[in-house]
């Protein structure tokens, strides 16, 4: 068995509070058999993350690895997707604000 053949599983990173170690959230949707309708279901995985690349909120891929403590079964392999953080989303809305004209503040009442 080769190493890179091991299974990959993309997800959302939902937690970074612990030292090198992330929480990945994973949504899938299955038929459910008693009600014959699509039902979406998660699955939290904990990974290795030395580097501390991953942030809250990053689509990212994980892939299966020897056991490296109790829950961590899995490591970090790229962040796929880097999630907008606070001060960029602050920045693109003053920056459309700006060109639109629009004002935040309650001037006309």
């Amino acid at each position: 068995m080769e190493r890179n053949h091991r299974t990959a599983i993309q997800g959302v990173v939902t937690s970074v509070k612990m030292a090198k170690t992330i929480v990945v959230t994973v949504s899938t949707k299955q038929n459910d058999p008693l009600y014959a309708k699509r039902v979406g279901y998660s699955k939290k995985y904990y990974a290795h993350d030395e580097k501390g690349e991953a942030a809250l909120g990053d689509t990212v891929t994980i892939m299966a690895c020897r056991p490296m403590s109790k829950l961590k079964r899995f490591r970090l392999v790229s962040v796929d997707k880097k999630a907008l953080s606070e001060d960029t989303v602050a920045a693109v809305e003053e920056a459309l604000e700006k060109n639109e004209g629009v004002t935040t503040d309650k001037e006309g009442e």
